[in-house]
């Protein structure tokens, strides 16, 4: 396992912790504080950061040492990838550094690593990587493999896969996502997808504090792009009066033949100014009356329509990382990595991308934002599918470089046999004995969950929320059996053999 002389750093994150907590104070968190609040709260926030990643790159060493013996160095011989999050995931690595052409990256059993250079950096496909599991690649002398998946098609018109077909018009609007697997249509004849739309909201009283119901009786799109290109950006101005443009970059994960029935859609908005609130719509054929919020720990359900009045005052839905609209045998999950605001009626879904009140803050949101979203089709209703690729969008992968090589050991701290279980925290418990596992049931199910570790248990406890015991129970080797009700949440407190 881990080095058993390692600090947890329980003080600095409890600290980071606090300052996170302290930011979320209900003024700031929505926008209604004075300016000289936001100075404070985004210097805090850069210094979370900065702890942040310092003790995740120290953490990181610290498995590699254990692992495979070698802490992290200048000089790149290997990368150590990490996978923050409960589900088994083959999605794409971005690593930040050139990789020269006559080399590549392989996994510990010979397999090639495919990749694409780009100008900053390289994507790779590093194939399967277990729940909370750590990868080893070695760097080798030798030409990189193409990859062995379906055909990728691409030009200012089409973006196609193996499992999506994509089409545009000149002015740079989806007019046509095309499910290949399932053989059916995303959008509704006629219709455009990823229209951003701009809304006049001039509250009565609180600028800040209130969004009006009819805030979106006075609508301005988008003007046509002014370039687009494979592997280019695409440039979308407003018009001028709402003096704003922004940076879209829309891909589908086929773009180096590692085909993924997902797209995306990555903005950068490199200086904002003040405008009016902004949404992008996505119009799907699906029929139903309610669509389904993520929320933390859970999900909810509220109803597409607006037959009473209680309907009709719920126009905006907060949701975190989903929502989902699906029918009978079929639907679309719409997925973000920061945006809460969404709003579906009828057939169409929207997300709030921006908000820019000028009272109690004449400033609010002005700068620099970089954000992506998510528009995933799938067979059947919303399940582990839709809530593993929202954790991919949410928690990238770790990266480490390494000075050393060959690295021979994969390894997963910790998983579960059940798929609607997400493991949603690991941490030292707070007294520093033993790991805290916390977990929760995600599709309203009861289950009987097998939980298993990389490391040999000698005692397991549930606890409730504040870690006080509840019940031991009895592990086998490296594994751990216990019941799980329908949106349960179950804390576990784990001691390993070497303790």
């Amino acid at each position: 396992m881990l080095n058993p002389d390692f600090i947890y750093p329980h003080d600095e994150l409890n600290r980071n912790w606090q300052l996170v907590c302290l930011n979320q104070f209900h003024d700031i968190l929505p926008g209604s504080s004075i300016e000289q609040v936001y100075i404070e709260s985004r210097a805090q926030y850069h210094e979370v950061q900065q702890s942040a990643q310092s003790l995740s790159s120290h953490a990181l060493s610290e498995v590699s040492a254990s692992l495979i013996g070698s802490h992290s160095s200048p000089g790149t011989f290997g990368l150590l990838l990490a996978n923050p999050t409960s589900f088994k995931r083959d999605d794409l690595v971005f690593w930040p550094s050139k990789l020269e052409n006559n080399h590549r990256f392989i996994r510990a059993d010979g397999s090639i690593v495919y990749c694409q250079r780009e100008e900053n950096g390289v994507w790779l496909a590093p194939g399967p990587v277990a729940p909370y599991g750590f990868l080893g690649l070695n760097l080798e002398s030798g030409m990189p493999e193409q990859p062995a998946f379906g055909e990728v098609k691409a030009n200012s018109n089409l973006l196609e896969n193996d499992f999506l077909r994509v089409e545009f018009n000149d002015a740079g609007d989806i007019t046509r996502i095309f499910d290949k697997a399932n053989q059916r249509e995303v959008l509704p004849s006629g219709s455009i997808a990823n229209q951003f739309q701009a809304f006049e909201d001039r509250p009565v009283y609180w600028d800040a504090w209130d969004i009006e119901r009819a805030y979106d009786d006075k609508l301005w799109l988008s003007d046509p792009a002014q370039e687009i290109g494979w592997l280019k950006r695409v440039h979308y101005g407003l018009v001028s009066r709402l003096t704003a443009y922004f940076t879209q970059r829309l891909y589908s994960t086929g773009f180096i033949g590692f085909n993924s029935p997902r797209l995306d859609f990555f903005y950068h908005h490199p200086m904002a100014r003040k405008t009016y609130p902004a949404q992008s719509s996505l119009p799907v054929d699906v029929l139903a009356t309610q669509a389904t919020y993520e929320i933390q720990w859970g999900n909810l359900q509220r109803p597409t329509h607006e037959n009473t009045s209680w309907d009709w005052a719920r126009f905006e839905v907060c949701a975190h990382k989903w929502a989902d609209l699906s029918e009978g045998d079929y639907g679309v999950s719409l997925l973000n990595d920061c945006k809460f605001g969404h709003d579906i009626h009828d057939r169409v879904m929207r997300l709030s991308l921006l908000r820019s009140p000028t009272e109690p803050d004449a400033h609010a949101d002005e700068g620099e934002h970089t954000f992506a979203y998510s528009l995933l089709p799938h067979k059947g209703g919303w399940d582990e599918r839709t809530i593993a690729a929202a954790y991919s969008l949410n928690d990238p992968w770790l990266i480490l470089p390494l000075n050393s090589q060959p690295i021979k050991s994969e390894f997963s701290l910790v998983s579960v046999d059940t798929p609607n279980v997400v493991i949603e925290t690991v941490k030292q418990a707070e007294d520093g004995a033993g790991l805290i596992v916390r977990l929760y049931e995600s599709q309203r199910c009861h289950h009987k969950v097998t939980l298993r570790v990389g490391f040999a248990l000698a005692r397991v406890w549930r606890r409730d929320l504040l870690e006080n015991p509840q019940e031991e129970l009895t592990p086998f080797e490296n594994q751990v059996q216990f019941e799980l009700r329908p949106y349960q949440i179950v804390t576990l407190r784990l001691q390993s053999g070497i303790q």
